[in-house]
């Protein structure tokens, strides 16, 4: 690969927020000056979320005053994802629930349907989302249309979130609990679905996007899904060991530090007679075990050590962990 930086390879950035782009209130190290280049580059951004407690533009908002370049037609959010599910699939007017938040609630009322928040109010779907105020008697009342045969529609189902003090429970687990008390599954309208993905590449007529997120099981399977190339960061919830040991349908195209190594050049891996090497590093694979030359902390050791055991494990439809064996340089 050209010594040029990756993101110049693709004509837009379609980011994650939560663990790419900040963690609770504040933004990650480098990430909004990352960001505030791509205009300089003739790349386009947008932000492709699953957090649902916050209208689009109310994200945009906190992004411009963190510093991130961010209009309001530039998120595009699961709970917008949600709506237009519910749209396609109700008639206007339709009473559905809102386990969520007031953005939630707001989304649904612009495309036409009547949010409302308990049984007493017959409604004919649930739509759940994110809001850290969600309580045993919201779920418990969701649970309750849920087991009536009401259609039942999650905006996402992230197991956590990434916040300032470390990892939280996400909209899954909430999902989950109700999914327990009712022995139902919902349909889910964000990632990794791909038509978000699609949706946000629309909004910028990109045709080379680049899809960069904190997690495989949403951003990147998403990424993948949608069709595009994918990017993981390691500022979030997956780290170097859960990515090699990643499914199939969940490996990204690249894997980096932090959004500032979308600026850099990628290093490319080279492969001869089984041994694949990356900058410095070197990988091999025999039988369930990886054998490093390299550092544990230098992350080329792990891009050689990712390209040789997906190359020995290319169809895996479950997470699969080798075992590592560090050998220095």
């Amino acid at each position: 690969m050209a010594a040029v930086p990756l993101i110049s390879l693709f004509d837009a950035l379609l980011a994650d927020l939560d663990g790419v782009v900040y963690a609770g209130p504040h933004a990650i190290p480098g990430a909004v000056d990352s960001l505030q280049q791509l205009a300089g580059l003739g790349v386009g951004l947008g932000y492709v979320t699953n957090n649902a407690s916050r209208t689009p533009a109310q994200v945009a908002a906190h992004l411009r005053e963190l510093g991130a370049p961010a209009e309001d037609r530039q998120v595009v959010s699961s709970s917008q994802a949600a709506a237009e599910l519910l749209a396609s699939l109700l008639p206007p007017g339709s009473r559905v629930m809102i386990t969520g938040s007031p953005a939630l609630a707001q989304e649904i009322e612009l495309v036409g349907l009547t949010p409302v928040r308990s049984q007493d109010e017959d409604p004919v779907a649930v739509v759940q989302g994110f809001n850290p105020g969600i309580g045993w008697k919201d779920l418990a009342e969701a649970s309750y249309v849920v087991a009536a045969g009401a259609l039942w529609v999650a905006t996402n189902t992230d197991m956590s979130i990434p916040q300032a003090r470390g990892i939280a429970p996400g909209n899954g687990t909430l999902v989950a609990a109700v999914a327990a008390a009712t022995g139902r599954t919902p349909r889910v309208a964000g990632k990794p679905e791909a038509p978000l993905f699609h949706a946000a590449a629309k909004r910028l007529a990109a045709e080379r996007p680049l899809v960069v997120g904190d997690r495989l099981d949403t951003d990147i399977l998403g990424g993948n899904n949608a069709g595009f190339a994918t990017v993981a960061v390691l500022t979030g919830v997956d780290t170097r060991e859960t990515i090699l040991a990643a499914r199939t349908a969940e490996r990204p195209n690249y894997v980096i530090g932090s959004l500032t190594d979308l600026h850099r050049p990628y290093p490319a891996v080279d492969h001869t007679d089984g041994v694949y090497r990356c900058g410095a590093a070197s990988a091999v694979v025999s039988g369930d075990t990886v054998s490093v030359h390299g550092h544990v902390d230098d992350l080329d050791s792990w891009r050689a050590a990712f390209a040789a055991w997906w190359a020995a494990t290319p169809e895996t439809a479950e997470a699969r962990a080798p075992r590592l064996e560090w050998l220095g340089h």
